[in-house]
Parts: structure tokens; C-alpha cells; sequence
């Protein structure tokens, strides 16, 4: 198992960015919510595709607090890996990175939204696929 992961060094001021307009909590909880925003839509990211490691760096404690093995059983679902596979870090690192830059870019093109409001809005969007 891993004990840190560090996130691009482009990322490393969009995090505190989206920490500040969202208003969610710490950028920790920031990084979280990327990470599952990135595995919510259901790409496969290549490993060799990984970004620098020059950004904000989290130790796997801080990251995932208590639920670790939660975030990282979803990553190895995700990509038919087992939970101690040397790659795994790696692939928690491209979602987290992927879901920062998507989150950025998506609060950047609807600048009046808030955290809460961006939340409710993704879970709405998920219950209506999963009724449909």
C-alpha cells in the first residue's frame, strides 16, 4: 500500500482554487470528491499518461482519512486490480489529478455556483441515470 500520493504541479493551485470557491472543506476533501468525480464517469486512464509530481502532496492518511480501503477498492474495481497491486497508487494519482482538472473546468464555466449546489446537482444527475 502506498503512503503518499502527490498531484501534478499544475493541480497544485487548482486545488486550493476549488477549495476556496467550493467551500467544501480542505483540499484533502477537495482531492476526494475529484477522485470520484474522475471514476464516476467511467474512463479507463492510461498509466503511462501520469502528470509530474511536482504539486500538493498528501500523505494517504490525510487523503482518505479512515476510508482509505474505500477509495482505493474503488480504483482497483475500477480497473480489475488486486487491492496491493504495485500500480495502484498510480492510477489513485491520474483520477485525482483527471478529476481536478475536470472540476476546474467545469466550475470555471459556471462561475455562480457554490459547493453545495454543485454537489446536489452531480448526485440529481447520477439518481436520474440510475432511474432511467
Amino acid at each position: 500500500m502506498f503512503t503518499h500520493i502527490r498531484t501534478s504541479k499544475e493541480n497544485r493551485d487548482i486545488v486550493a482554487q476549488l477549495t476556496r470557491k467550493l467551500n467544501l472543506g480542505t483540499e484533502n476533501i477537495i482531492s476526494r470528491i475529484a477522485l470520484t468525480y474522475s471514476l464516476s464517469l467511467d474512463r479507463k486512464l492510461d498509466v503511462n499518461d501520469i502528470q509530474n509530481s511536482s504539486g500538493k502532496e498528501y500523505s494517504s492518511k490525510v487523503l482518505f482519512g479512515d476510508y482509505i480501503d474505500y477509495y482505493t477498492g474503488m480504483v482497483a474495481l475500477h480497473y480489475s486490480l488486486h487491492i496491493s497491486d504495485k500500480d495502484l497508487a498510480k492510477y489513485v494519482k491520474l483520477h485525482i489529478d483527471d478529476g481536478l482538472q475536470l472540476l476546474n473546468e467545469e466550475i470555471n464555466s459556471n462561475s455562480n455556483v457554490d459547493g453545495f449546489d454543485f454537489l446536489t446537482e452531480k448526485i440529481k444527475d447520477s439518481l436520474t441515470t440510475i432511474v432511467i
